[in-house]
């Protein structure tokens, strides 16, 4: 009986801490510095603070249910960071949909508002996992609770308007957290954000390698892609020896040709994924009479011969989990290249994911999403670039859609923003980001032309290092 009422105590304090983590701690004395604020949040503690000019930076954790409809099922700590400029300012809630940095950054929609910026590790990406891992709990609306408990938490520290941002799948997740709590953000800005509504549906991404670009770059692209297949055989002794030296294995993919073959179609993908028209000069321009180290060389560099290794797909494990039970994974054809060559294709996501991970599809997941947006979008920007593979199948708005728009930068990657929009896009979509946070003044509202970022551009906070996945 003593035992069963341990329990039934224990039971209460986790689902009262967990229901009112969120909650504003009046009862407690009011701290003044901002740490002290922060770590008066019920279930938040500091792993460390780092000084940067202007700012305080914070590198926290939350303790988050594994399981939001069940909260009392166990916990987990959830990585944040927080760039602290003033309590007065707006907010900015960002999340990569991957791990979180913890150097300070700032991303474009903070700069343009000059506000405070709280980044979140998204769930199951590594320290920010549960142990054990139950993976049916890693799903887009486990994920947009987290982001919905954080806000809920710091609302009352940062009282003023919030925005939502991210880029890739961190683009996606400031939608799907939209969709599920339309009513915490202002505003949300989602950068180059895949949208996969039908899954088995892909033609879009085949008739955007067949038109991307100039057909002297994409001939360039194309031919090294060939033959690196064509010289299947001497380029996978290289791989190989390179994989032996590195400790490299390939248990999950299946084998070393299977992870060859990954590599080498990722290549053209890569290319417009991460780099300009102007880097065509780059790309061997007689692939075959070029040597093997000049194709090896092109390929490992843009498509990367490490990361179809167990020890490159590892950190992604989250990641290709979801694009096989949710998001959904393009899968594209290769016209320029003969069936002999091609043994196994575009993989799907589960040669990615450890066997032991079970995975179902849910088909209906991104269908939900995409009707809410072309439905109920209220103030949404969508930010795509004109040559990125990712915004083949954009998300797109229908009649029931509110100051809401989507622009596409020229010539851009996937490192699409809104400063490599046209002008007028440009002033529009910064007026509006200005205006959702409500820190847009008389001349701007009077005038969207006039609008510019508040904040100066700072080479350390805003500069963005280029990581080279070739996921979303």
């Amino acid at each position: 009986m003593r035992k069963a009422l341990r329990w039934l105590l224990a039971l209460t304090v986790l689902i009262g801490t967990l229901s009112t983590a969120g909650a504003a701690t009046a009862a407690q004395p009011e701290a003044t510095d901002i740490k002290d604020r922060l770590l008066a949040i019920p279930g938040m503690s500091l792993v460390e603070e780092k000084p940067y000019t202007g700012y305080r930076f914070f590198v926290l954790n939350y303790t988050q249910p594994v399981d939001h409809r069940h909260p009392s099922k166990g916990t987990f700590q959830q990585r944040i960071t927080v760039l602290h400029k003033d309590v007065s300012r707006p907010t900015v809630f960002y999340t990569g949909g991957y791990n979180v940095s913890t150097t300070p950054s700032r991303r474009e929609p903070t700069q343009i508002v000059d506000g405070n910026q709280i980044s979140m590790e998204y769930r199951y990406f590594t320290p920010s996992r549960p142990a054990p891992a139950d993976w049916t709990k890693l799903d887009i609306w486990q994920a947009a609770s987290d982001q919905h408990r954080i806000f809920k938490a710091l609302k009352p520290l940062y009282d003023k308007k919030w925005l939502s941002t991210g880029g890739s799948k961190g683009g996606m997740t400031a939608t799907y957290y939209e969709r599920f709590y339309p009513r915490d953000m202002d505003g949300v800005v989602a950068y180059v954000a895949p949208n996969d509504v039908v899954n088995k549906e892909d033609s879009a991404y085949d008739e955007f390698f067949a038109n991307v670009g100039t057909k002297e770059c994409r001939d360039r692209l194309n031919g090294v892609q060939r033959e690196a297949l064509v010289r299947r055989e001497p380029l996978e002794q290289r791989y190989a020896a390179y994989a032996a030296e590195n400790g490299y294995t390939f248990n999950t993919v299946g084998s070393l040709d299977k992870a060859y073959e990954a590599t080498v179609l990722d290549y053209v993908w890569g290319f417009w994924q991460y780099s300009l028209l102007s880097d065509c000069g780059t790309i061997p321009a007689d692939a075959k009479n070029a040597t093997d180290e000049e194709i090896w060389t092109s390929i490992d560099t843009i498509a990367g011969f490490s990361f179809y290794t167990d020890q490159g797909l590892e950190p992604y494990t989250p990641y290709y989990y979801q694009a096989g039970t949710q998001l959904g994974a393009p899968t594209i054809v290769f016209p320029h290249i003969e069936k002999q060559y091609i043994r196994y294709g575009y993989l799907p996501p589960r040669y990615f994911v450890p066997r032991s991970i079970p995975m179902t599809f849910q088909p209906y997941a991104m269908r939900d999403v995409d009707t809410w947006v072309r439905h109920n979008a209220r103030q949404m920007l969508f930010v795509y670039g004109e040559n990125d593979p990712w915004g083949a199948e954009p998300f797109r708005l229908g009649k029931g859609a509110r100051d809401s728009y989507v622009f596409t930068a020229p010539g851009a990657n996937h490192g699409a923003r809104v400063a490599g929009l046209v002008d007028s896009e440009k002033t529009l979509a910064t007026a509006k980001i200005l205006e959702w946070a409500g820190v847009a003044s008389a001349s701007v509202q009077a005038n969207p032309s006039s609008a510019k970022p508040l904040a100066k551009f700072d080479a350390k906070l805003d500069k963005r290092g280029v990581e080279r996945t070739l996921r979303p």
